[in-house]
């Protein structure tokens, strides 16, 4: 008699485990402007590095980007609910922009950068480690093909000549921001129209 309802309790607890991921590719996916936004944030501070060459590109770049990821996401999270799954993802997410934003500047102020390829390999790495872990949290073999490109960048980074390196990371960018971002920001509007639809 017992053995029935420990079943029905474990297949109560993986229903709930699957809503959970499904809940926070949700959240993952309506932080598609947020993916674009810093596919978009890259370009402009290559480009302004590129034809100013002044070392103040990329940190007033990714300050800006900053300040608008934060808009946003204040903006958008009155309106979404908060999931367990959202908030370990963003947790992850938080975690590299963290790290981030203390080690760049300290290299480029340290001028400890001999080779900017390095610190491309150490970008990409950073972006792979976040793709993976929000694609183990949420089971999402899309997210973690970001993570295999993002490292393969690093890999190129630490063989390759800065342009190709460069060329690598550009590419990188525009398909683990720009077209995955894309893609979270059609999957949310699709799901939008669904419950337009249905209401």
């Amino acid at each position: 008699m017992n053995q029935p309802s420990n079943e029905l309790n474990l297949q109560d607890r993986l229903d709930l485990i699957q809503t959970m991921i499904s809940e926070g590719r949700r959240s993952t996916e309506d932080l598609g402007p947020i993916f674009v936004l810093w596919g978009i944030a890259y370009y402009v501070a290559f480009a302004w590095y590129a034809l100013g060459h002044t070392v103040w590109a990329w940190p007033i770049t990714m300050l800006a980007a900053n300040v608008l990821t934060l808009l946003i996401s204040s903006r958008r999270h009155g309106v979404l609910p908060r999931t367990t799954m959202g908030r370990a993802t963003g947790s992850v997410w938080a975690a590299m922009a963290i790290s981030m934003f203390i080690l760049l500047p300290a290299i480029g102020i340290s001028a400890r950068t001999a080779d900017l390829s390095v610190l491309l390999a150490i970008v990409a790495t950073l972006l792979g480690l976040s793709n993976a872990a929000s694609s183990f949290i949420l089971e999402w073999k899309l997210q973690f093909a970001c993570a295999l490109l993002w490292w393969a960048v690093a890999v190129i980074a630490c063989f390759a000549t800065l342009r190709q390196s460069t060329i690598a990371f550009l590419v990188a960018n525009f398909f683990c921001q720009i077209a995955f971002g894309a893609y979270g920001i059609f999957s949310e509007q699709r799901r939008k129209g669904m419950a337009a639809a249905h209401a």
